[in-house]
């Protein structure tokens, strides 16, 4: 087991941020090199964000935002369109397949599914199984988080409102 390509580009991020000015280049050359992906530390990639087969072909643009435990298979792009200046946004627990393009000023909901070979240029809701060429939605799920927990076999840590705290039973009755 080597060296993958999401843990060069931790390394590489928290270089970037800490300011170190050469080591987060030399870090994307050498992403390149072993897994043929381009993979720049200023991507800002959420953690616990796992990279298919090692991370082999993916392409990131340097401002794409990716979210946190997002599933991207190998051959994926993440960039822009010509004559467009913004980006994708890719929400939390989306599952990317093999081949997608996402491209444009577009946001991928929370819990979306992208399927293999699919090209993204519309928004996609939160839930969303989208595939094809343009992507189009083939449906959406009416318990994104139960879908989720069924399709991949484990429940995602989701932050819950805090507790209201009750009224006691004797002010309630004195109001009346």
């Amino acid at each position: 087991m080597g060296i993958d390509a999401m843990t060069l580009y931790r390394m590489a991020r928290k270089l970037y941020l800490r300011g170190v000015p050469v080591l987060p280049a030399v870090l994307r050359k050498t992403i390149h090199f072993l897994h043929g992906s381009y993979i720049p530390a200023e991507a800002e990639i959420g953690e616990g964000t796992q990279l298919g087969y090692g991370g082999m072909g993916i392409v990131i643009h340097k401002d794409a935002r990716i979210g946190r435990h997002c599933l991207i298979s190998h051959q994926v792009t993440i960039g822009g369109r010509s004559g467009l200046k913004d980006l994708p946004v890719i929400g939390d627990y989306v599952r990317i397949g093999a081949g997608a393009k996402i491209l444009g000023n577009i946001h991928i909901g929370d819990f979306a599914v992208i399927g293999a070979n699919a090209v993204v240029v519309r928004d996609v809701a939160p839930g969303a199984v989208v595939g094809g060429i343009p992507a189009r939605e083939i449906r959406r799920d009416a318990d994104p988080l139960a879908a989720y927990e069924r399709e991949m076999g484990l429940r995602p840590p989701v932050r819950r409102p805090e507790a209201v705290p009750s009224v006691p039973p004797s002010a309630t009755s004195a109001a009346r």
